[in-house]
């Protein structure tokens, strides 16, 4: 991959609980690899990247740190998940619906549950880019990847495989997200 500023480079969750779901943390680090393939994020008025991020929640809120490569702190943005709670609320229900689906329904029934769920994931990542605006530009595929990290550690106890099942993927990742992160960040 070509040399890029406005990158991440590596991504971490910070749990308040330690969780042990391997089906979630695999699901989790999918996540993590697919934004780290392909993302531009950048923090307004710097260029200083590749950035490494943390996401985590506190209370009602969600943190969002951002350091440089080699994990030197540059800023936090700290949002609330008030604006977030229709939408968030609408994507869990259309998640829970679209999984019982998958079992239960028709193929044309799926399909609509399946736009209806990216029209809404969409939505909710149009308003992560627009509420980080002054601070960070990222695209709509990094938004969505961190808005499914941020959902999934908020809402579920059981992370992403209880938010909404994963789309399928061709291929398989053969090595952990850790080792990408340090790839993609030059370690």
């Amino acid at each position: 991959m070509p040399e890029a500023r406005n990158r991440i480079c590596a991504i971490k969750i910070q749990r308040e609980h330690l969780r042990k779901r391997s089906h979630a943390e695999a699901e989790e680090n999918l996540v993590i690899a697919e934004i780290l393939e392909g993302n531009h994020f950048e923090l307004v008025g710097r260029d200083s990247g590749p950035y490494q991020v943390i996401l985590c929640i506190q209370g009602s809120r969600f943190a969002i740190h951002v350091a440089d490569m080699n994990g030197a702190p540059i800023i936090s943005h700290i949002l609330s998940f008030g604006p977030f709670k229709r939408v968030v609320s609408n994507y869990v229900m259309i998640c829970n619906a679209h999984g019982h689906a998958t079992t239960h329904a028709d193929p044309y029934r799926l399909q609509a549950l399946d736009m209806t769920r990216r029209a809404i994931h969409n939505e909710a990542s149009e308003l992560l880019r627009e509420r980080l605006s002054s601070k960070v530009e990222l695209d709509l595929d990094t938004a969505r990847g961190l808005f499914t990290l941020i959902v999934a550690q908020h809402l579920v106890p059981g992370g992403i495989e209880e938010t909404c099942h994963a789309p399928q993927h061709k291929g398989t990742l053969n090595h952990s997200a850790s080792d990408e992160r340090n790839a993609v960040c030059g370690r």
